[in-house]
């Protein structure tokens, strides 16, 4: 199984938060940048990505992204601090 990423979206620092998985990161993150797919991040305007976490093996990265979204905000945002503490939109490092 290829490997995969856990990434989290906003729209500002502190701002509504968008936890996803994908196998391609930088391909994904066009694609919410772009408003390619209908949705969540698509109707709140989520393009920055303010946080990425790789995995070897897709399903960890699908459970991982499950494990996530049940966390309360504050833990999201206590993660985001940890690994970005000035919510850098980190799309530019993926290019």
């Amino acid at each position: 199984m290829p490997g995969g990423w856990v990434y989290i979206l906003t729209d500002r620092p502190n701002g509504t938060l968008y936890v996803g998985v994908t196998s391609d990161l930088a391909r994904r993150t066009w694609e919410h940048r772009e408003g390619a797919v209908d949705g969540f991040t698509k109707r709140y305007g989520l393009k920055r990505l303010v946080y990425a976490e790789p995995h070897e093996d897709i399903r960890a990265a699908i459970q991982r992204e499950k494990t996530l979204k049940h966390w309360p905000r504050a833990w999201k945002v206590r993660l985001i601090l940890e690994a970005n503490p000035g919510w850098a939109d980190l799309y530019n490092l993926l290019m």
